[in-house]
């Protein structure tokens, strides 16, 4: 299994409808074969500097590399993240 996480900043203002419509538009994500447990995450800490985060499963490496090729997630990535996205960290883990 690999959990795939990554923490976001929108260029939005907090609370804006572009705020909203981005995260709503993300849930597309969650249909693209292999992708298991998607979520949608609001930061709570005080000492990370993202504000919301995406974390998903896949059941192993090519599902993961299906979902990173699949047009749909091109597209969001192309069309979404890169224009709206100011900042991000992206990390996967695999158990150990």
């Amino acid at each position: 299994m690999i959990r795939h996480t990554v923490a976001f900043t929108l260029k939005h203002a907090a609370g804006s409808d572009a705020e909203t419509a981005f995260l709503s538009d993300a849930l597309m994500l969650e249909r693209i074969p292999g992708v298991q447990k998607f979520e949608r995450l609001r930061q709570t800490s005080p000492k990370a500097n993202y504000a919301f985060g995406f974390s998903m499963e896949f059941a192993d490496q090519a599902a993961y590399d299906g979902y990173n090729v699949h047009p749909d997630h091109v597209a969001f990535v192309r069309d979404r993240w890169v224009p709206e996205v100011s900042a991000f960290q992206e990390i996967d883990y695999v158990a150990l």
